[in-house]
């Protein structure tokens, strides 16, 4: 019987409670010059986004990008479960610049970004979508509480009772500093639409201006079939203990519009007037 851990709280924010655990790790974590951190709210692309920007890093060359698993290639900040070095612990054995991922919101990340002026890209995903990848990986990921059915995984959703809280709260403070401070602030839904494009932005962002055939190859490298194959990049040789891939893939579709598949006329309608009502004090708006 496998016990999954209730979920923490770090100032305010819900999160999962190994994580929560080793706050204090998360809190003393020092940025360096030159690193770049990718934010997102979970299942929102952050592996996706993470790959394309150590190979725009390594300027498209594959085989380095083939040195690790992308969690210690990109190590995950607040990452702590047992027997498993934490985020903190691989990032503090690297030396800087960096590239780190984190799902923490706008008042919960470490000042230390804010104080070394680190470049920060953050992708953001219809919420309809992060609904039904999140209750997914909330199955699979077993650090995680039991998500109970998924009726009941959506009223947390939408009162931001599960892991990172509220998603609105998170895309739109984001949103709102984006011009305050050095932030990329890309949607799941354009990378899905233009990836190339994108990918550009990403490039120019990193202050790197690659060729047109490398541009390419990062894009063919990122496609979801390619990253779903490869072992470095689909979670794979993480341990049963941690993510249980007998109930579900890490990588399950990575489309835009899967949510129309599942969502009752009942939960549609919950949504939209979620949506309605936490985004009507913001311009910053999705493509379903």
């Amino acid at each position: 019987m496998v016990v999954r851990p209730p979920l923490g709280d770090v100032n305010g924010l819900p999160i999962v409670g190994p994580f929560a655990e080793n706050w204090a790790n998360v809190q003393k974590f020092q940025a360096g010059e030159g690193d770049v951190l990718i934010d997102t709210y979970p299942k929102s692309g952050t592996t996706w986004i993470s790959e394309i920007v150590d190979l725009i890093l390594q300027n498209g060359d594959k085989k380095k990008a083939q040195r690790g698993a992308i969690f210690e290639r990109v190590p995950f900040l607040e990452f702590a479960v047992p027997e498993i070095p934490t985020g903190t612990e691989l990032l503090n054995a690297i030396k800087p610049p960096r590239v780190i991922k984190s799902h923490l919101s706008v008042q919960t990340l470490p000042n230390t970004f804010w104080e070394k002026n680190c470049k920060i890209i953050y992708m953001a995903r219809n919420p309809k979508d992060v609904l039904l990848s999140y209750y997914y990986f909330y199955q699979m990921a077993i650090v995680h509480p039991d998500p109970g059915t998924f009726d009941e995984f959506l009223q947390s959703f939408i009162k931001g009772k599960i892991s990172y809280g509220s998603w609105s709260d998170h895309v739109k403070d984001w949103w709102k500093i984006r011009q305050e401070r050095d932030i990329l602030y890309l949607f799941y839904e354009d990378m899905l639409a233009e990836p190339k494009r994108e990918i550009r932005k990403v490039m120019k962002f990193l202050g790197k201006d690659l060729p047109e055939d490398v541009l390419e190859t990062i894009h063919q490298s990122t496609t979801f079939k390619a990253m779903k194959e490869n072992n470095m990049t689909n979670y794979s040789t993480i341990p049963s203990h941690v993510m249980d891939f007998t109930i579900s893939p890490f990588m399950r579709k990575g489309i835009s519009g899967d949510w129309k598949n599942h969502l009752t006329v009942a939960q549609n309608e919950l949504l939209d007037e979620y949506y309605k009502k936490e985004m009507s004090d913001t311009d910053l708006t999705f493509r379903f």
